[in-house]
């Protein structure tokens, strides 16, 4: 159980005699749940219900009976009167959750290196400054067609283009580091003849092996890309990454050598990104559901996708206290439509933490502190109203879990002035 943060002056049982004793520590607090109070640092903001203020038990009919003796046992006493207002206990689901602040974008971008007329990315498809072949610049060619900013490229489709031959882009995680011809066996042979199949081309196995048949299909492919029909395909002749791309900034311009960082890109669709403090990492895990709230209000559902194990310190200057560490987590919108037409946003992000289903729950204000510690509600019923003692469980959204003898759905309980 979270326990919450008490404010001063919480409700008490009455004393034999009418008298109301506070068992706090001088502060208002009860000693029972005297603790350092929770930290909350921006742009962390939490919707973990603390107990609100549990005002003092009226000092009519309440401090009037004898319910709670001084003995601190559990035998209810009746009431004169009941309350003035009046809940009922709850079947229902409690979710405690918790609001941080977020961005939405597309991610991290990587880099695409031009190097002799292509590049690719290496294993993953997912590091900086990847390339592949020699990136001098001797021999490279001139960039003469590059992408505009906020581009998609799909498989097939040119990244740029040097020399007038388009360098297209291939789906998969291994790079081309060789020239492939007839005879050539390996990983990069299957993922060439693979992506082959994909655009169309035909009349070979796909496979490890580049046969005859692979040199043929590759003579077609060249031919519709405006290329030398060699059949030959050389590191500089595509790009690979792990799937369609989102130019994100172009870093060259035409008339440059075909060398060095050509552009930056990020997948397709749009995600979230959180720093989130390591104090409330045992919030989240891959599949921990999240709502998104723009900044024009609306929302979208969200899911965690990516929790980093890596914490970096944040500075003092960017908004966070001295010492704060953070993980990076990354939130998939599943309906991308939900967004609008936000390509970049700050956003709250709400975090689903820990979901109690069909457990019996109050209003927090219901609660009223027992004499030695713990709490009791006041159950209304025909006879009176009596205090019972209650264990308490998740406090979330103004509402507490409780359980103990003789609480049950429906038990009307009192709520304190």
């Amino acid at each position: 159980m979270t326990r919450p943060d008490f404010p001063a002056g919480p409700a008490v049982a009455p004393e034999p005699g009418g008298a109301v004793v506070d068992h706090s520590d001088g502060d208002g607090v009860p000693a029972e749940a005297a603790g350092p109070p929770r930290r909350r640092r921006h742009p962390v903001r939490t919707s973990l219900i603390v107990l609100a203020a549990i005002a003092v038990a009226a000092a009519g009919g309440i401090a009037a009976t004898g319910a709670l003796g001084g003995d601190g046992g559990n035998t209810p006493a009746a009431a004169p009167s009941g309350p003035a207002r009046t809940a009922e206990v709850e079947q229902t689901t409690l979710t405690r959750s918790e609001t941080v602040a977020g961005t939405l974008g597309y991610g991290d971008a990587s880099s695409v290196q031009a190097a002799g007329g292509g590049s690719s990315e290496p294993a993953g498809g997912d590091a900086k400054g990847s390339s592949a072949g020699d990136d001098s610049g001797d021999g490279a060619g001139t960039l003469t067609w590059l992408p505009g900013e906020g581009d998609v490229i799909k498989r097939g489709e040119a990244v740029y283009s040097v020399d007038e031959d388009k360098v297209p882009l291939l789906y998969g995680s291994t790079p081309l580091y060789r020239t492939l011809d007839v005879g050539a066996e390996g990983a990069e042979v299957k993922l060439l003849e693979k992506n082959l199949a994909a655009l169309g081309y035909t009349g070979f196995t796909v496979d490890e092996e580049y046969t005859s048949a692979t040199a043929d299909a590759v003579k077609a492919w060249q031919e519709d890309l405006g290329r030398e029909e060699t059949g030959k395909v050389a590191p500089g002749d595509a790009v690979v990454a792990s799937g369609a791309k989102r130019v994100a900034e172009v870093k060259s311009a035409r008339g440059n050598a075909a060398s060095g960082e050509v552009l930056t890109w990020t997948g397709t669709q749009r995600l979230v990104t959180v720093d989130l403090e390591t104090q409330y990492e045992d919030l989240v895990e891959e599949g921990t559901k999240a709502t998104v709230k723009l900044p024009d209000g609306t929302e979208a559902d969200a899911a965690v996708t990516h929790v980093g194990n890596a914490a970096t310190a944040q500075p003092a200057d960017s908004g966070g206290s001295s010492g704060t560490t953070t993980l990076p987590v990354t939130l998939s919108v599943k309906d991308q439509k939900k967004l609008g037409r936000y390509q970049a946003a700050p956003v709250d992000v709400t975090l689903a933490a820990e979901t109690r289903k069909n457990v019996l729950a109050v209003p927090v204000n219901a609660l009223v502190a027992r004499k030695g510690g713990g709490y009791a509600v006041q159950a209304v019923t025909a006879s009176g109203v009596e205090y019972r003692p209650v264990k308490l469980g998740l406090f979330a959204n103004g509402m507490v879990e409780i359980s103990g003898d003789g609480i049950t759905k429906n038990l009307k309980v009192g709520i304190p002035q």
